[in-house]
């Protein structure tokens, strides 16, 4: 019978301690960000790299699909496949660059702030406005503390 010694409750190293508040309240974060995520890909029926597709292509308008494959970390045949199935769906579309026929342009077809792909957004919408009803400097201050931890912590 396993101990609780034997339990990898997370990172972290032996002798550190318990996590703060903090990083407890961000693996929380996390965590629920990332179910939401994955109940929407079940709800719309697309896979993790298809829905990070979509996310990333809304974020950056007319992107090519190498910028999408450095993002996605896959091949240059993952990317093409990636996107086949998107367009099939009806959910990107490629587009010729006017000024360079030899490339193409991704842009999202699919209303992702309408049911039911706002699915992929709706945790980080609620999380927006829950933001905007902090109090005045608060989500600044947190922001500019979580930079210089991630820089310290990323070496």
């Amino acid at each position: 019978m396993a101990s609780d010694s034997d339990h990898d409750d997370g990172p972290g190293e032996a002798g550190v301690g318990e996590p703060s508040a903090l990083s407890r309240a961000l693996r929380r974060y996390v965590e629920a960000r990332q179910a939401s995520l994955t109940e929407a890909r079940q709800l719309l029926g697309v896979n993790e790299f298809d829905a990070r597709a979509l996310l990333f292509i809304a974020g950056h308008p007319r992107s090519r699909p190498t910028s999408l494959r450095e993002y996605l970390g896959i091949t240059s045949a993952g990317v093409t496949a990636l996107i086949d199935r998107l367009e099939e769906r009806g959910a990107v579309r490629r587009e010729v660059d006017p000024h360079d026929r030899r490339v193409n342009r991704l842009t999202v077809t699919v209303d992702l702030s309408a049911e039911p792909w706002s699915a992929l957004t709706r945790f980080d919408a609620a999380f927006e406005r829950a933001l905007a009803a902090s109090a005045d400097g608060d989500a600044e201050r947190l922001a500019a503390l979580l930079e210089t931890l991630t820089d310290d912590a990323a070496g």
